[in-house]
């Protein structure tokens, strides 16, 4: 099983980035997916999540409105549509696949128990 995330890079706020994760070794039909991110020095934060159970889904207030996740289980990938990029949204975005069908939130935030993991996609957003 392997996740790997493409599409990071440098952008100037207020640009845009797709990221992209592409599954082996097992399908996204049953499997909650979702992105994360991490900034230095902060703990790992749950950006936004899409169950397979019934298409719903999970953002994180400060993404409310800019970031678009969905998935295209033809092709075995998610992705992260990110748009009007703050500086504050520079973070190492990793993807990940959950054994459980529904997106897992508690008191707001996304659980991060996730079984799969990616390796990880750098963004940085200048000022």
């Amino acid at each position: 099983v392997q996740l790997v995330e493409s599409g990071g890079g440098l952008v100037q706020a207020g640009g845009s980035l797709r990221l992209s994760c592409a599954a082996s070794g097992f399908t996204f039909d049953d499997h909650a997916i979702g992105w994360f991110r991490q900034a230095p020095g902060k703990e790992r934060e749950g950006v936004s999540c899409l169950s397979s159970s019934d298409g719903t889904t999970y953002y994180t207030d400060s993404v409310k409105g800019r970031f678009i996740i969905s998935s295209d289980n033809a092709k075995n990938t998610m992705y992260l549509q990110m748009n009007s990029l703050k500086p504050e949204d520079t973070a190492v975005y990793y993807c990940a696949a959950d054994l459980l069908p529904t997106c897992v939130v508690v008191a707001g935030q996304l659980v991060n128990e996730y079984e799969y993991w990616g390796q990880g996609t750098q963004v940085t957003v200048s000022s």
